[in-house]
């Protein structure tokens, strides 16, 4: 739940740059100043009306004016695609920062890991402990080098204190030797892709770490599979609809008319899950809310990120649409 009530109002766009490949910085000026504490994220209402979120990477001084880095996602479902084609002084719906990932001050030391975009939801973070004198390190992971946005400002913010690891330089990471030099006094915050931050868990679950010291945010858009066209049924409703790349279960649910329960659409909060009565294909879980072993069993899943894969035992053979049939939701 969030720490700050919703308020809508009026922004307007004074600074669109690119940060990186395929990641635009966008500073947008609000009617109403409000401090955005380290770990916020805005709502932003698109001009279909539907409701996007985005970390916020720095505020301003005085309140007034918030800077998001906003990823353009080949699967856009719009909100990457019209927030790249924001210019300044065009104008937008947004609300004021909203908390759901806060940075606890006080503990005796941290770890900050951020993979691709999920730099925008920790950067804040890293410049607090810079301020306080913390002790921190700062773990940033990419694909590429041209793919890490804020990176020549972070390193010079933070110095020795930031560890790049880079894929395709040959210093990816190495999520257990991470993990095996955390202590139980360590506090670490997290934003990056599911497989990351799935192998931290396992890894924080393997070395016994204080579960409550482990803390993260999700985008809730990446997965085992890419995104594939796929085939719901639910026989109680007598429906069955076909979920396209660009869109998600609860999208296609929802346009079904089918009346959905859902909050974050991020895989978090639970709200959207889906009892599975049969699957033809593999469940590809894209949300944090299950555990390892609810994920393994397969009997629910989170209707607004994950989805199905079906991959034929031929290599050679065309892969027909999986099919997964849900109990009434």
């Amino acid at each position: 739940m969030s720490t700050v009530q919703i308020m809508w109002q009026r922004g307007r766009v004074t600074a669109v740059d690119a940060v990186a490949d395929s990641i635009a910085k966008i500073t947008i000026v609000t009617d109403t100043p409000v401090r955005p504490e380290p770990g916020s994220h805005v709502d932003v209402r698109l001009p279909s009306g539907d409701v996007r979120s985005y970390s916020v990477v720095s505020g301003g001084a005085d309140g007034g004016s918030i800077t998001l880095g906003v990823h353009l996602s080949p699967t856009s479902r719009g909100g990457s695609t019209y927030m790249h084609s924001l210019r300044p002084g065009d104008e937008l719906d947004i609300t004021a920062p909203l908390q759901n990932f806060p940075l606890r001050v006080g503990a005796p030391s941290y770890v900050l890991l951020a993979g691709g975009i999920g730099i925008t939801a920790v950067s804040a973070m890293g410049a607090v402990l810079r301020r306080m004198g913390s002790d921190y390190r700062f773990v940033y992971v990419g694909r590429t080098r041209s793919a890490m946005a804020f990176l020549p400002e972070l390193e010079e913010l933070h110095g020795d204190c930031l560890e790049i690891h880079i894929d395709d330089e040959g210093t990816g990471l190495d999520v257990t030797t991470l993990v095996e030099h955390v202590d139980t006094r360590t506090e670490l915050y997290m934003c990056g892709p599911i497989r990351l931050m799935d192998a931290v868990r396992r890894a924080w679950s393997d070395h016994t770490l204080p579960t409550p010291n482990l803390r993260y945010e999700t985008f809730g858009n990446s997965g085992w599979f890419d995104a594939e066209e796929f085939v719901v049924a639910v026989p109680g409703l007598g429906l069955t609809t076909t979920v396209g790349t660009g869109e998600s279960m609860l999208d296609a649910l929802e346009r079904a008319g089918v009346d959905m329960m859902f909050d974050c659409r991020k895989g978090e909060c639970g709200l959207c899950q889906v009892g599975i009565a049969s699957v033809d294909g593999q469940v590809d879980h894209r949300d944090v809310f299950f555990s390892e072993a609810q994920k393994t069993d397969s009997t629910k899943m989170c209707a607004c990120v994950s989805r199905v894969a079906h991959r034929p035992s031929d290599p050679g053979a065309r892969s027909a649409p999986g099919v997964i049939t849900l109990d009434t939701p």
